[in-house]
């Protein structure tokens, strides 16, 4: 039944996450509304062992401006198992660690969680691109916001 389940789980994340044209950015589809996505991605997150330091609703501040932009919301945590090692091989890693997902409504009222990838963030630092912790932070990525996704 295992195997069964994560067969299924990979099935959903291959049909759900796209490459956006822009760079490395993962985008995977949500089945639920912003906030729902988003309390699942945080739910997530915290099960998983990792601290979420903030959620940003990046609509609910446009909208105390007069602007209509739709819902959006940023997630930032991060597991010191896996940062602490990239900011140990280079400390200006800190500029874009924590990691971030954003959980937003397109044109359309589609849901997407988005990310970049870890290889990408860090790209233009002293972190060699095939580092340990690279990889755990796009597995835990894909894991997490395959959760979220519903």
């Amino acid at each position: 039944m295992k195997i069964l389940d994560a067969v299924c789980a990979l099935a959903m994340m291959t049909w759900a996450t796209f490459s956006a044209a822009d760079g490395d950015i993962v985008k995977v589809k949500a089945m639920n509304d912003v906030a729902t996505t988003m309390d699942y991605l945080e739910a997530a997150v915290s099960g998983a062992g990792a601290t979420v330091f903030a959620r940003v609703d990046h609509g609910a501040g446009a909208v105390k401006v007069g602007v209509e932009m739709g819902d959006s919301q940023l997630l930032i945590f991060g597991n010191p198992k896996m940062g602490a090692p990239a900011m140990k091989l280079d400390p200006l890693a800190g500029l874009f660690l924590p990691l971030k997902v954003l959980v937003y409504a397109d044109a359309d009222g589609q849901v997407w969680l988005a990310y970049e990838e870890p290889a990408e963030t860090l790209e233009d630092l002293a972190i060699p691109k095939d580092a340990e912790f690279l990889k755990k932070m796009t597995g835990a990525l894909s894991k997490l916001t395959g959760k979220a996704a519903g």
